[in-house]
């Protein structure tokens, strides 16, 4: 791709490619720290992290790799899709400068969120909360800019299903990086974290903000790639309300779900024990709000089967038809400096390179001051004489233990909670 864009015919590089660099470049720079390994046979590796650095890095790596693998290109395909469709010019091009530079500075901070009440030393977990607050901003301003770009055609998404696809999934955006911050603050979080809710929250943000956004792609795309129309507006409209209405019975039982197992969780007898010490109890007792769950689920599935019947109807209904050759003219070659007049960020703008450098070490700031500090200053992380390396054989039993997925249910990370404790 960036070959591509090194070659291209147009000098402007438009924001979604902004939002893909920064996703490419981020990626490729998570994967890379988080699985630097020890190698002590051909086939077994050590992490090179350990204890609380493991987990900052994990979640350094956890929280972004979903910020920039379904926010950030999702967010540089809204840019294009949404005023391709509705036929109007982005709201506005300033916020969009603002949106992409202060959405990918902020997000990368935001990762001990997940790691609050832990041991992780009190200022990298007050740095991920007071980050995770920040991003509202950008996030919202990302969501206004893609909602404000329909201003004047919203006649237009009472009968065209891909705008309603685009509007929900916006909307969704926007809901889900808002109920993200609120997780983050430790008063929210020590009701919701281990419960359904952070399950709900996550799903949401799939169903609705990612897949709405690609149906509606695929209802747009599909059409002009075969020189034709949509095989039925009609089943494309059932789909939107079906799958629209399976996240709603989908994730609010989930919620409900999440408020009664942490109320149980918290609930002690008399003598100082817990009422539910058994994990089954609370189990059982969401088993409801599980079936919920199954039948919002089918019907989103549902809609997906009925969007793969439709689209290929629609590939068999439309005639093949040749694409008619045609080039722009050859890119001049300019000044590398800036032009008169040309201020710096549209500047930047026609420079992949220098714009993917600076992109690069926008996401590296927060990551090297969060991370660096408790790799260097052994002062940062408390430690307790008890606690000493594993031996061999412990060690061994800690790897079968991590195969067989104990650690899915069984997590060391226990909060200084009454409860918990």
């Amino acid at each position: 791709m960036i070959g591509t864009i090194l070659k291209r015919r147009e000098r402007h590089l438009y924001v979604a490619i902004w939002f893909y660099l920064a996703t490419f470049i981020t990626i490729a720079v998570l994967h890379i720290f988080n699985s630097l390994a020890l190698p002590v046979s051909p086939m077994k590796s050590y992490s090179v992290y350990a204890g609380v650095q493991d987990a900052l890095v994990q979640w350094w790596y956890g929280h972004n790799a979903v910020a920039f693998f379904l926010t950030t290109p999702y967010l540089g395909l809204m840019y294009y899709f949404i005023p391709k469709v509705a036929n109007r010019p982005v709201y506005s091009y300033r916020l969009s400068i603002v949106h992409f530079w202060s959405l990918i500075f902020l997000y990368i901070w935001a990762g001990p969120h997940h790691l609050l009440y832990s041991a992780l030393p009190n200022w990298a977990q007050n740095l991920g909360v007071v980050f995770s607050i920040m991003l509202i901003a950008p996030s919202w301003g990302g969501m206004i800019n893609g909602l404000l770009t329909l201003r004047g055609v919203w006649d237009k998404v009472r009968v065209e299903p891909v705008l309603k696809f685009f509007v929900v999934a916006i909307t969704g955006f926007g809901m889900a990086t808002f109920e993200g911050p609120m997780l983050s603050l430790k008063n929210v979080n020590a009701i919701a974290h281990f419960t359904d809710w952070i399950i709900a929250h996550v799903h949401f943000g799939a169903l609705a903000w990612n897949e709405f956004m690609e149906f509606g792609m695929i209802y747009w795309l599909v059409p002009r790639m075969t020189k034709g129309k949509l095989y039925s507006t009609k089943l494309a409209n059932f789909h939107f309300w079906i799958g629209t209405l399976g996240i709603i019975i989908y994730t609010l039982p989930m919620y409900v779900a999440g408020f009664l197992q942490a109320s149980m969780w918290k609930q002690f007898n008399p003598d100082g024990t817990l009422t539910y010490g058994n994990f089954l109890e609370t189990v059982t007792q969401i088993i409801p709000m599980y079936w919920m769950r199954a039948i919002g689920g089918t019907m989103y599935l549902i809609g997906m089967c009925v969007l793969v019947y439709n689209i290929i109807r629609t590939v068999r209904a439309n005639a093949t038809v040749e694409d008619e050759l045609a080039e722009s003219p050859a890119l001049e070659r300019i000044n590398n400096s800036r032009i008169k007049g040309e201020k710096y960020h549209s500047w930047l703008e026609r420079r992949p390179i220098q714009l993917t450098l600076l992109a690069l070490v926008t996401i590296l700031t927060g990551g090297i001051i969060q991370i660096v500090p408790t790799i260097m200053v052994k002062s940062n992380i408390p430690t307790i004489a008890s606690v000493k390396p594993y031996t061999p054989l412990e060690l061994e039993g800690r790897d079968l233990y991590i195969r067989e997925g104990c650690v899915g249910c069984h997590s060391q990370m226990v909060r200084p909670f009454r409860s918990e404790v």
